[in-house]
């Protein structure tokens, strides 16, 4: 009797965990029948939009390894997913469904935004969980571009984003990606933190944030970035200023990118740095447009046509690049290459909305996702991208 109890609860725990990996894999080849159908941009930012709005109250995890077999161990070890990498996800969205609600009175998803919103701060505009890590400055940032709120509800979370920033700024002064990283500097960072610091520092006075965001871009300017082709590595060492990880890391590209446009688009015309960010601009606009592949698509590996594209450096260089199209010089240039980003995303587009083929989160320094699948990140900028693009046209 108890040999059969065991053998009956051995073999269930085996069909859980074999379930847990293959429902996943079944799911994904189920839901990728009949992709890539859109061809009316209307349809599709329709389409992506309700996704979006969908993961914004149930954001998927995304997984810190790569393992597709035995996943229920990471999950009781606690290392299937962590909230540093949701912060980003969650940002994104924010920020999507923002720029669509610019131009669309959808009292819908205003619900689930506010929704969102009730379920990150208390009634004091506190963060509920305040975040202790950089990551969660994008988050912050896209708090702020939510038109149909008072920003100013929320001042206790953006002033605690200001000092939790602060206390990463490491000897040279420029801000560390982790205080237990301190010899690094990250691409990632840029992105992270730029936008909010320069959005927040213009909003509250505060020119010692615009100065800091500004410094940190203009430093991996000048030691993280490959001279002639001006394209970022992944990482460089403080000390001696090498270079570490990936000269054109797709998503290291976007990081760099989003943290660049959007700094640049939060500065006021007459500000002094305006000028600076915007050469910025221009030179890595004509970098990004001579890595990018004839399908639309920017790969994971941007020098290399032989790799996988991915549909997050795909989407974030889109829509630094339909920004940067404001500069009359590479204007053309700039919207012609959007919109090949545009139709490529269209095809990795599933049935039910959600964009596809996105690579999955780094590991290390160097050390890369080879799973490429949903990342709400992606689904939040292609709806920054559609939106701004529509309501330009």
């Amino acid at each position: 009797m108890i040999f059969q109890i065991l053998s009956c609860t051995i073999i269930i725990i085996l069909l859980i965990t074999i379930a847990i990996d293959l429902v996943p894999l079944i799911k994904d080849w189920t839901l990728r029948i009949h992709m890539g159908r859109y061809d009316d941009k209307s349809l599709w930012n329709k389409a992506i939009t309700n996704k979006g709005s969908k993961f914004l109250l149930n954001v998927p995890k995304i997984k810190v390894t790569d393992n597709t077999r035995l996943v229920v161990i990471d999950m009781l070890k606690k290392n299937y997913t962590k909230s540093t990498i949701q912060h980003w996800q969650e940002a994104s969205l924010v920020l999507g469904l923002s720029e669509y609600l610019k131009y669309n009175d959808d009292q819908e998803v205003k619900k689930a935004v506010v929704k969102f919103l009730d379920a990150k701060f208390d009634s004091n505009g506190q963060w509920r969980e305040k975040p202790k890590y950089v990551d969660g400055a994008i988050l912050a940032y896209s708090i702020m571009k939510i038109d149909f709120i008072e920003t100013d509800k929320y001042r206790k979370a953006l002033d605690y984003t200001w000092e939790m920033i602060k206390e990463h700024i490491g000897e040279d002064g420029s801000v560390e990606y982790r205080k237990y990283m301190k010899s690094y500097r990250y691409v990632d960072t840029i992105g992270f933190i730029c936008p909010f610091l320069v959005a927040y520092g213009t909003k509250y006075n505060k020119d010692e944030c615009v100065d800091l965001a500004v410094k940190q871009i203009k430093e991996y300017e000048q030691y993280g970035m490959l001279d002639e082709h001006y394209i970022p590595s992944h990482v460089y060492k403080l000390e001696n200023k090498v270079p570490l990880g990936l000269y054109g890391w797709g998503r290291g590209l976007g990081w760099f990118a989003i943290g660049l446009i959007d700094a640049w688009g939060e500065l006021p015309q007459d500000n002094q740095y305006k000028l600076v960010l915007e050469e910025c601009v221009k030179r890595f606009a004509k970098a990004a447009m001579n890595f990018q592949q004839d399908n639309g698509s920017w790969n994971w590996t941007v020098t290399r046509s032989e790799c996988r594209p991915d549909s997050s450096a795909t989407a974030t260089l889109g829509w630094f690049l339909l920004n940067a199209s404001k500069i009359d010089e590479i204007s053309k240039e700039c919207l012609n290459s959007t919109d090949k980003a545009i139709s490529y995303l269209m095809k990795v587009t599933r049935k039910n909305g959600a964009v596809d083929f996105s690579q999955g989160d780094t590991k290390d320094i160097g050390v890369y996702s080879m799973l490429f699948n949903i990342l709400p990140f992606t689904q939040g900028f292609c709806m920054r991208l559609i939106n701004l693009y529509v309501s330009k046209r």
